[in-house]
């Protein structure tokens, strides 16, 4: 069997993007100091400027999403409370049960409808009585996008405003936030109105190698940035990697509808292929189901041509477009797709 070529077109996830010539001559320029200490001006400024993007008073970066959520949920709860999420969520699911392990902090997972949102009734349903036999219901955690699946504003609206009478702290997990904003043609901190602390993943689709970062009020912060020492992410001369963020920012939001467009090219196409049911993508993300002997073959020999793309057990494929995969580089995908699937290999 001849060995997978290295990978060429890589549709894995958006967090595989190298950074692009411009972002790696600003990080080479970047003004630093020390962040423990509190001096570094880089820092400082992404900090202050996605604050202010989402009208908070502070914000505090971090070097992954998994650690920025985390020190979020350790700042709203204390031991033995319990925050609610999705069933899939990132914070339940993707983060090595963080949360329960390192915060003794219960999450408390719920079902969500196909368009990713959970309905109002079962939040309220999972808010526990003041029991001592009961863990204290103290925060709700949403994430934005869910599965690629972006989620309305009118719902975004609905938690915040159940939040506020079941008197909970509101967390938004916007690893893909911007992609959520991009989708619906609004302003980013429009998606974030309400919400207690936000945190905002640089590494996905805007393209830059490291960093996340959570913005909320003072308070939250100062207890995030302590959170975010203890849990190993004190960092030294980061603004050389907080630069770019602040890139990112400069030049690759306005982009990620290119993104978009890819993905529904993509998914309009695998949809007219013979075993192929694909799910119609609301943002960069591309979901295919197809038999599992398929979806084998599909894998080997797509890994042969150079081409990559996450392929679950069951027989599921995702795709995920970024900045490293053109609309060339989706063509010449697509029709590796179509030669495989048809037997012309």
């Amino acid at each position: 069997m001849q060995a997978n070529a290295a990978i060429r077109l890589d549709f894995r996830s958006d967090t595989v993007t190298r950074p692009t010539l411009g972002m790696r001559a600003a990080m080479a320029a970047a003004e630093v100091g020390d962040d423990v200490l509190g001096d570094d001006p880089t820092v400082k400024a992404l900090e202050a400027r996605l604050a202010a993007v989402f009208g908070k008073e502070a914000g505090l970066f971090a070097p992954t999403g998994t650690m920025s959520n985390l020190a979020a949920i350790m700042s709203h709860c204390q031991r033995g409370e319990e925050f609610l999420c999705a069933t899939g969520a990132h914070t339940y699911l993707w983060e090595a049960g963080g949360a329960a392990v390192l915060g003794s902090v219960q999450p408390q997972p719920l079902p969500v409808r196909a368009d990713g949102t959970i309905p109002l009734e079962e939040l309220h349903a999972a808010v526990k009585d003041d029991d001592p036999h009961f863990a204290i219901t103290r925060l709700v955690s949403i994430e934005n996008t869910f599965a690629g699946r972006v989620l309305p504003r009118d719902h975004l609206a609905e938690v915040v405003e159940f939040a506020r009478e079941r008197k909970l702290a509101t967390h938004l997990d916007g690893a893909r936030l911007f992609n959520a904003a991009a989708a619906l043609g609004v302003d980013v901190g429009y998606l974030a109105e309400g919400f207690d602390s936000v945190s905002l993943c640089l590494s996905k689709g805007l393209g830059a190698p490291i960093g996340s970062v959570l913005v909320g009020d003072v308070p939250l912060i100062a207890r995030a940035r302590r959170w975010r020492k203890m849990l190993g992410g004190g960092m030294r001369q980061a603004g050389i990697i907080a630069a770019a963020g602040l890139y990112a920012l400069d030049h690759h939001v306005d982009r990620l509808v290119e993104d978009h467009a890819n993905a529904r090219v993509l998914a309009q196409t695998f949809a007219g292929i013979e075993g192929l049911k694909v799910t119609p993508p609301q943002s960069n993300v591309v979901f295919v189901e197809l038999a599992p002997e398929l979806a084998t073959r599909l894998s080997q020999a797509l890994g042969e041509r150079g081409i990559a793309a996450s392929f679950w057990p069951g027989g599921r494929m995702r795709w995920v477009t970024h900045l490293d995969v053109n609309r060339a580089a989706v063509d010449e995908a697509i029709a590796a797709v179509r030669e495989i699937t048809e037997g012309r290999t």
